[in-house]
Order: C-alpha cells, then structure tokens, then sequence
C-alpha cells in the first residue's frame, strides 16, 4: 500500500464530497438557497420558505424506469452471484445513486460461498479509474465513520489486494481478482468527465431555483391579495384612529359624520394579482422540463385530454433516449462487478475479454398497453412470414418485456412461419387461441 497514494485518494474524496452531499440535498429537498431578493425584508423572507421537489422528479423519473433483469449468454453463471445479493435493491440503489451523484461504487466482499456485494455512495468512494475498461487501477472507500462524520473504517483497494484500515491499523486481504474490488457504476462518462455526470445538473438546479424563488414571491404576495390595502380620505382629526386589523376583518364598520355634516371618502387599493406568478411558474416548468426531459404533465401542469400509451411514449422521446444510454453505461458497470466477482468465487483470475459475449439485459422503457400488443402481433405475424423465426419467444420478451410460454412461443412461431409443428403435443394445440401471444 503506497501511503502516497492513500493520501492523493482522501484528497480527491474530500474534494468532490461538497459536491455530492450538496446534489444528494437537492435530491433530499433540504439544501438551503440564499437569499437574492433585493425588496422584500429578511423577517418576511424567513417566513415564506418554499420546497420545490423538481429535481428529485428527474432523478426518479429515469431511476423508475430502468429495471434490470439478467445477463444473457452467462457462461460464468454470475447471474447467481446477483441473486444471492438481493438484487431488486442491489441495482435500485446503485443506479439511484449514480444518476443523483454521476456515480456509484460496488464494494465486493470476497466470502465463502458466494461473494458480497455491497453499494457505496460517491461520497464515500473514489479512485483511479482505467478509460478502457471502466475499472478502477486504485480505489478508495470510508466504510463507516465516527458521529463528527470523520472517517473510522476505510478500504484501500488494489489489484489482488485489499487493505482495511480501521483507527490507523491496517490488515491486508489478498484474493485472486486482477482488480481492485470497487466497482464504478457510472452514468454518462466520457473523456472529460470520466466519471460521470450527475442528473441533476446546474440548468436544472437554476430552473427548480427560479420556481422556488417564484413560489415565495406568490406566498407575500397572497397575504394582501386576501387583505387589500383600503384607505380612508377626509376623517376629521378630532375622530377615533381606526386600528387597521380591526377594520380589515370586521364584517361592518361604522363612520360617522362630523359636527359640520363632512363623512369620510372609503376606498380601497387595486388587488394585486396572482396570474402573472402561475405564468411565470409555467416558464419555469417549461425550462426545467426541456432540461431534463420531461414533461410538463410529469411537473404538475396536467393536459386536458388524458394521454395514450404511444402519446406518452412520444412526448417522453428524449427519457427515451437518455434511459437507452444510461441502460448501455450502467450494463458495463454491472458486467464489471460480475467479472471480479466471478474470479473470487472461483479462485481463478479471469481476464476480462472471457466474458465480452455476456451481454446485460433490461426491461423495456415503456411498458405496452393492450392496443400496442395488438400492434405489435399483427407486426410480428408479418414480420415472422417475410423472415422464418426472426422473432422467437427470446426476443419478444426484450420486445414486450411479458414472460411467455415457451411450448406457446414455438406453436406461434410454427403457425406464422409454415414450419412443421407435428412433434409438438395435441395438448398445447387445444390451448384457446386467446394465449397465442403470451
């Protein structure tokens, strides 16, 4: 272990620390803006203190919608090692985490059946990372810290080794992994920003600042929208003062004329209105919606006319696109912790191009609605009868993303394409004709 390695780690770590808890705020709804307005008084401002929740709803808006499901072509059977690590909050959370901070890491523990996976927030974790295959040269975790938040445990993380400090003392863990055992699960790197960029990014931060700005502005201004400023011209100075509560919420008042027969004039101020307040809210939908690519029906500003499923997959053409790339980035991530997984289980150092056929399977983005599955048989019919088996059982569920049967699939299959379907039995024959697409 180089010290001056361990050094330049914790540097970087607490460095880029400020900038994740500050992003995991936004997400949080806590962080705490200051305060720019140049007209209204700091004791008014402290009291209207307006949550806006935008950024959250990117994050989760994507994170909702990428759902994992297994490796195809697993040769090494690391699809095992995942499901013996609660994988329905495995990946949740290490995909929540990268799209909140940019990045997320997975510390694997070497165990003695199967390894352990565990997932640490950028806040925790950093390291070297290798451009070319996405893992790390050097990394870098606190695993646990004291109640000052200062670091108590903490993992330096090398090729076939992995040294555990714990209050200065450091006891090293040899395994047979030819990387270290901190896996980065990245979303969107490239040669600038290798690890990452986060989803909450500063056009939206500016968007979800600008509404809440907006918000307060609204609140003060509701106050004397609902009690209107009135005023009252011409009372003589020998009458009562008027105590300006008292007048704004009694239902009746009563002023009388003057020994010479003069009354007062009563007016009262034009109202101020809200409407310029929603309008301008709707700009700042508007602007964080093209930002993030959502839209303004997922901000609250709901349509007239309820949407279809292929409306809704239209109008979220750009989610569409982002979760696509975010599917390829986080699969590499997650092959990555299934390689070196795999060398611990196994004893045996693999080299990382073994495992090049093994490709991450997803769930689809969209899930179709019952016109689309119409659609999509009478597609698929046509299609299977131009080209004999192009669409098997296999590839409908990447398609569809509904587990069907596959003594059905080939009976379908045979029926589109003119195949000889005589060695399947009488039995899935008389199935009704209504499972023919499951």
């Amino acid at each position: 272990m180089g010290k001056e390695s361990l050094d330049y780690l914790r540097k970087k770590l607490a460095d880029h620390k400020i900038r994740v808890d500050a992003r995991y705020r936004y997400y949080d709804m806590k962080y705490k803006e200051p305060h720019t307005s140049f007209t209204m008084p700091l004791q008014i401002r402290n009291r209207f203190q307006s949550t806006v929740g935008w950024t959250s709803k990117a994050v989760d808006a994507l994170a909702d919608r990428l759902s994992f499901r297994d490796f195809d072509n697993d040769n090494f059977n690391i699809n095992k090692i995942f499901q013996m690590n609660n994988p329905d909050t495995l990946f949740d959370s290490a995909i929540l985490s990268a799209l909140i901070a940019s990045c997320s890491f997975v510390y694997i523990i070497d165990d003695e059946e199967y390894p352990k996976l565990q997932v640490i927030e950028a806040s925790n974790a950093t390291g070297i990372i290798d451009p070319i295959t996405g893992l790390l040269k050097e990394g870098y975790a606190v695993l646990e810290r004291d109640i000052y938040g200062n670091a108590k445990v903490e993992a330096y993380f090398e090729a076939f080794k992995t040294t555990i400090i714990t209050d200065g003392d450091a006891v090293e863990y040899p395994h047979t992994a030819p990387a270290p055992l901190l896996v980065p699960i990245i979303h969107r790197p490239d040669a600038v920003r290798p690890f990452g960029r986060s989803r909450i990014t500063r056009g939206a931060i500016y968007w979800q600042s600008y509404a809440k700005r907006t918000l307060e502005r609204s609140d003060v201004t509701a106050e004397f929208y609902s009690f209107p400023q009135k005023y009252a011209v011409g009372t003589s100075e020998d009458a009562e003062p008027l105590d300006g509560w008292k007048a704004s919420i009694s239902a009746m008042l009563e002023i009388t004329k003057d020994e010479d027969g003069d009354k007062p004039t009563l007016g009262q101020f034009n109202t101020p209105s809200m409407q310029p307040f929603m309008e301008q809210l709707r700009i700042a939908a508007s602007g964080f919606a093209g930002e993030t690519g959502l839209t303004m029906d997922d901000l609250g500003f709901v349509t007239d006319n309820p949407s279809s499923a292929e409306a809704i997959k239209a109008s979220h053409e750009t989610l569409r696109i982002t979760a696509r790339k975010a599917q390829r980035n986080f699969g590499s991530g997650f092959l990555n912790v299934g390689f070196l997984s795999a060398c611990l289980r196994d004893g045996v150092t693999y080299k990382r191009n073994q495992f090049t056929e093994t490709k991450a399977k997803w769930e689809p983005i969209f899930e179709p609605d019952l016109s689309a599955l119409s659609t999509a048989g009478d597609g698929i019919i046509k299609i299977n009868q131009a080209v004999p088996n192009y669409f098997s059982v296999n590839n409908l569920k990447d398609l569809l993303g509904i587990e069907g049967d596959e003594q059905v699939g080939s009976r379908y299959i045979g029926r589109t394409t003119g195949e000889d379907t005589s060695d399947i039995s009488e039995e899935v024959w008389n199935k009704p004709e209504s499972t023919e697409l499951t």
